[in-house]
């Protein structure tokens, strides 16, 4: 059984966000699209309730599980929460989004524990561009980068975040250290989540010059319908995925996702914080698989195209 929502959009992915710590300061992050918590109070769930969560999801057919946060290696259980979802019968996909700054000496334990693969974020390969947008080290990335290929995480995804006036002239440098590496690039185009408009407005870069350079280069294109259409791009010796969530309206109408904040709330829509439900509270109460699975057929038909929602018209 796979659920629909009311547009008969397949719900076949869980993002969960083990936390909303992190230990670099970007000033492009997203966050997930959770509204800023108050740091005095932040509530994080338990590792066993994040795979109870997982395994309700699961038994209404949600086959891929991807661990987010914030950041989620900070959690000093992260193998135990990734060997705890690993476990989950019918679930065909366990991978995790890190910054790749603390993978280096986890990688082999979390691909030992059953995470199959990840995406790193690395806008890009110069030492101190990378401080000032991150506060971190670029190094400190490489070493994560070479420990999730050398364990055999497959694939690893780099996440390039274009940033104009910042790193649009990174991008085959980029291209050519995915080359050799053996890793997969992403060209992602930044959202106006957690972020001011002059931000936006400011360092928001279209992708469309980089896909007619990729459209030339390429041996083979391919458009994914359950990655909501985005392009990938095959030149000869990589592949480039292309992702385009704002100014493309088929993010949202091939949307398969639902998301789980780091202080345990359902939430629809990376875009909108209004219509939440949370799961953690009647866990902790007590609920039965039954219950939680009714919050998420609940959840799951507040899914609907941004683009097209009551929301968006409103605001």
């Amino acid at each position: 059984m796979v659920l629909k929502d009311d547009c008969g959009r397949p719900l076949l992915n869980l993002r969960i966000a083990i936390t909303g710590r992190c230990n670099l300061r970007c000033s492009y992050c997203h966050g997930e699209g959770e509204e800023r918590p108050d740091k005095k109070f932040i509530k994080e769930m338990r590792a066993d309730e994040i795979s109870h969560i997982a395994n309700v999801a699961v038994g209404l057919g949600i086959s891929r599980v991807k661990l987010t946060g914030g950041e989620p290696l900070l959690r000093s259980d992260v193998v135990d929460i990734v060997t705890g979802i690993s476990s989950i019968s019918g679930l065909t996909d366990v991978s995790m989004t890190t910054n790749g700054t603390l993978l280096a000496p986890l990688a082999k334990r979390l691909h030992e524990s059953g995470l199959q693969r990840v995406n790193i974020s690395l806008p890009t390969l110069d030492r101190e561009a990378y401080h000032n947008l991150t506060g971190g080290r670029v190094e400190d990335v490489l070493g994560g980068v070479k420990a999730a290929v050398d364990v055999g995480f497959s694939p690893v995804k780099l996440n390039m975040l274009i940033l104009k006036g910042t790193n649009e002239c990174d991008v085959q440098e980029m291209i050519e250290f995915a080359t050799q590496t053996g890793t997969v690039l992403q060209l992602i185009e930044l959202e106006p989540i957690n972020m001011t408009n002059e931000y936006y407005s400011e360092k928001h870069e279209t992708l469309d010059e980089y896909e007619i350079m990729l459209k030339q280069k390429a041996v083979k294109i391919e458009t994914r319908q359950y990655m909501q259409n985005r392009h990938i791009y095959y030149l000869p010796r990589v592949q480039v995925e292309v992702i385009r969530p704002i100014e493309n309206t088929e993010f949202c109408l091939h949307c398969t996702r639902l998301r789980v904040t780091s202080d345990g709330k359902l939430k629809p829509c990376l875009m909108r914080n209004d219509n939440l439900t949370d799961i953690l509270t009647p866990i902790r109460n007590g609920a039965s698989d039954e219950e939680l699975a009714r919050l998420f057929k609940l959840a799951n038909q507040e899914r609907q195209p941004y683009q097209t929602s009551p929301y968006l018209l409103e605001n």
